[in-house]
């Protein structure tokens, strides 16, 4: 991926998180949730993206 589109995905999702956080009415907890979830999502998609763990597909919950 090149790391234009890397920046620009980036952009992208902290934009929608900040609006989420700004402009709609909800319980601090769950906004807290919301970006917690989020900042993990992000983290394991760069992780996968640089390579440092492998296709998440691939991982077994049992």
């Amino acid at each position: 991926m090149p790391l234009i589109n890397l920046v620009v995905v980036l952009v992208v999702i902290g934009v929608i998180l900040w609006l989420v956080n700004n402009y709609i009415p909800m319980d601090g907890k769950i906004k807290n949730i919301i970006n917690i979830v989020v900042v993990i999502g992000v983290v394991l998609w760069l992780l996968q993206v640089f390579g440092v763990i492998g296709n998440l597909q691939t991982i077994a919950v049992r």
